[in-house]
């Protein structure tokens, strides 16, 4: 049986400063982003073109948090016109093996939540 005291400590130390940050990291669109990102570095309107659903205030929020949090760095670059490109950090980059597992688990378990829905739904 696995040892589950390490989760424990880190369960035990949620502090509101942990909180914001996953709500932040793990918002709706900013996975996305950062997913997005992984692959190759954007301007504002390919990222809006890969993610068709975003509006572009989410967007722009969602670009803000995350640079925000060192996630993705905005790079102006000096052509005519200018132009600005957004690019996972290093930091940001640490998190690409756990987002590709949390895209994974959703896609890997998504029959089963959708039974577990359905059944609570039909009970309530």
């Amino acid at each position: 049986m696995q040892e589950t005291a390490p989760f424990a400590s880190y369960a035990s130390g949620i502090t509101a400063s942990h909180r914001e940050l996953l709500d932040q990291v793990l918002d709706k669109w900013s996975l996305q982003v950062m997913e997005e990102l992984c692959e190759q570095p954007q301007r504002f309107n390919e990222l809006r073109r890969a993610i068709p659903v975003v509006t572009q205030k989410s967007l722009t929020a969602a670009l803000r948090r995350l640079e925000r949090n060192g996630m993705v760095e905005r790079v102006v670059t000096s052509t005519r016109p200018i132009a600005v490109e957004y690019r996972i950090t290093a930091l940001g980059k640490t998190l690409q093996d756990l987002i590709d597992a949390l895209l994974r688990w959703t896609t890997d378990n998504m029959d089963g939540v959708e039974r577990a829905r359905e059944r609570y739904d039909g009970e309530n």
